[in-house]
């Protein structure tokens, strides 16, 4: 039977944000992930979560500036010292917050930046990463982002994001696997996640096209979820998908296509 997150920052989005967890623990989720904790004092969220049983599966290093359009500055050669302050801050987070695993945007290739230049800054910054992650007891993911929702994201395949992942060469390297970006990129995705099972640390979902609930569009969820058992998958699979309506009215997938 899958394991289901809330992700808080796509669903209840009709509440702010400190009111998602009730909301989620209400609804039946007995854990919850989002992008980023840092504008909430780490101590605020954690009493939030053990108030409501919740677990936290997962969130994101900082990003750089989100609302200037950063989607992560992993790739920047420019950027490293920011970005190492920003593995320490998500550390201190992970440390009260419980989380054990941690997901680092790659970030969109950099205006005229070199693109091999732009790979080894990368990979040095993901092996420092996980490094100091590691020393925490703590896993590193990285995900591979579809190029339509986010042109020049750096990283953006499987293939792609498993050739780092071996030129970093660590074992707490893992991979995040969204089954939304990864069906607009490529396909295959049942064949993928069975071939990389072991190299994959967390699973996210949403339907293609439209970024809603399973079972809006094409993807074979009934299908997926129970190829996931089969296979012997045994992680949380994330709910990042953006309700097509009120959060609560379409949550009857869970029952519809995951038994």
């Amino acid at each position: 039977m899958p394991k289901f997150a809330a992700n808080l920052t796509m669903l209840f989005a009709e509440r702010p944000f400190l009111e998602r967890f009730e909301a989620a623990r209400k609804a039946g989720f007995e854990a919850v992930e989002f992008l980023f904790p840092y504008a909430w004092p780490a101590e605020q969220i954690k009493a939030l979560l053990d108030e409501h049983g919740l677990k936290l599966v997962l969130h994101n290093l900082p990003p750089g500036d989100w609302d200037a359009g950063d989607r992560g500055i992993a790739c920047d050669p420019a950027r490293t010292a920011e970005f190492e302050e920003g593995v320490a801050r998500a550390i201190a987070y992970a440390k009260v917050l419980g989380v054990p695993q941690l997901n680092c945007l790659a970030g969109k290739l950099p205006q005229g930046a070199d693109p091999r230049k732009a790979e080894e800054t990368l990979v040095g910054n993901l092996r420092r990463a996980a490094g100091e992650l590691a020393a925490q007891g703590l896993r590193l993911l990285i995900e591979p982002i579809n190029t339509f929702d986010i042109p020049g994201f750096y990283l953006h395949g499987t293939a792609q994001a498993l050739a780092l992942m071996d030129e970093v060469g660590s074992d707490t390297l893992f991979l995040q696997y969204d089954i939304y970006h990864m069906q607009r990129m490529e396909g295959e995705l049942a064949a993928t996640m069975s071939r990389h099972l072991a190299r994959i640390g967390h699973i996210q979902l949403a339907d293609n096209p439209g970024r809603n609930e399973p079972g809006t569009g094409e993807i074979n969820y009934a299908f997926l979820f129970a190829h996931l058992d089969r296979i012997g998958y045994e992680g949380w699979i994330g709910c990042e998908y953006k309700p097509a309506g009120k959060t609560e009215d379409g949550l009857a997938w869970r029952q519809r296509l995951a038994h």
